[in-house]
């Protein structure tokens, strides 16, 4: 199984990590120069770039295009884009792939392969609604980074456990970051 995950430079780079983390071997990682951006921002003295790659099976920047992932030949089992910004979803919906990150997009739907991309942006543009409903009439899973609550969260680590669990429910990689609705649950 090879799973490919994309940061890009939208807020909540955290959430991107998280999943990686998370995700079984083999983890191909791409970080966008927005991602870079931004981490500076929301991670800052949390992040460390040299980490976060060995985190990862494969690491590339969304300039390296020859990647063997922007290949329809290259098989991978799933693409997670978290988050993804305003300006990526905008690429893909348009069939823009100018990098990496947008190529392997383009390859995901292609090939039709399971293909997720979280946002966490608000409020949302009638232009960013479109691109977003494009994407999931092209068998895009669309989710935004938009935590429940029900699991009675004390840590914001439990916020991103949250989504990450919702993340790899949809590509479906068993998961027991969360406790689930109706399991145990306290009133």
């Amino acid at each position: 199984m090879e799973y490919v995950l994309a940061i890009t430079g939208g807020s909540g780079i955290a959430y991107g990590i998280n999943i990686l983390k998370n995700l079984p071997s083999k983890k191909v990682l791409i970080i966008s120069n927005g991602a870079m951006e931004v981490a500076k921002y929301e991670l800052s003295n949390k992040f460390n770039m040299k980490d976060l790659e060995r985190e990862a099976d494969e690491f590339y920047n969304e300039d390296d295009i020859g990647a063997p992932q922007s290949s329809g030949s290259h098989k991978f089992d799933a693409y997670i884009i978290a988050p993804a910004s305003m300006n990526t979803i905008a690429k893909i919906a348009n069939g823009i792939s100018d990098n990496l990150v947008t190529r392997i997009a383009t390859v995901a739907l292609k090939e039709r392969r399971k293909f997720i991309v979280l946002f966490r942006e608000m409020p949302l543009s009638t232009i960013a609604l479109r691109n977003l409903l494009t994407l999931s009439e092209n068998g895009v899973t669309v989710m935004p980074a938009s935590p429940g609550f029900y699991h009675n969260p004390e840590r914001i680590d439990d916020l991103y456990e949250f989504v990450t669990s919702r993340v790899l429910d949809s590509i479906g990689i068993e998961n027991h970051l969360i406790r689930r609705w109706g399991e145990n649950v306290k009133y």
